[in-house]
């Protein structure tokens, strides 16, 4: 069993989650948890993530599970489940929280708890001045080579606020398919008949 553990933050990318969530649920021995900041849930349904098989957590969630010495604390055990870590989308101040160290929500305490060696992926998703400002460029480079995440992305397009530039999200097929390559997954065999004869 490959467990992927999505991170959600407040990029209106995050409308592309229930597809991610979706689709990588689509292959083999893959179970998806998705943690999601405040600011990720005004973009997307979270029905949208249960109904689909995946479980949802928010800062709300944090310290339910806690009551007393020696009760599970979910962002511990969040870490030591995932297998992979995605963050997508990676909003410009969950950057600067990465490369800062802050842990104010559920998602930066899982990413600061996460086991050396732990693969995370981060996908940056912002308007393209906030991607040019020079301060973004010493956050990735922080990110890349202390926290030695990959960074992929982001990719040029036409933006939701309207501006043409590079700040948008990876595609999300392809934020699948990494995780898809990385692990070698199957393809779920009656979802290979489906796409097969469709």
């Amino acid at each position: 069993m490959v467990n992927v553990l999505l991170l959600s933050t407040g990029s209106v990318a995050s409308v592309k989650v229930p597809l991610i969530v979706k689709e990588l649920l689509q292959y083999e021995d893959v179970d998806v948890q998705v943690a999601s900041t405040k600011a990720s849930l005004a973009f997307f349904d979270r029905d949208a993530v249960t109904s689909a098989g995946a479980k949802l957590w928010t800062d709300d969630d944090e310290w339910q599970t806690w009551s007393k010495i020696g009760d599970p604390i979910l962002h511990i055990e969040l870490r030591r489940w995932a297998d992979v870590v995605v963050i997508a989308p990676c909003s410009a101040n969950t950057l600067s929280k990465l490369a800062h160290g802050a842990c104010d929500n559920l998602c930066t305490n899982v990413l600061r708890a996460l086991a050396p060696g732990t693969p995370t992926y981060v996908f940056p998703a912002m308007n393209t001045f906030m991607y040019e400002h020079p301060l973004t460029e010493e956050h990735l480079r922080v990110v890349r080579e202390t926290l030695r995440y990959t960074v992929v992305g982001p990719i040029g397009k036409a933006l939701a606020c309207g501006d043409v530039g590079v700040g948008a999200m990876t595609e999300w097929r392809d934020i699948v398919l990494i995780v898809v390559n990385q692990f070698k997954l199957q393809r779920k065999a009656a979802e290979s008949t489906t796409a097969t004869t469709a």
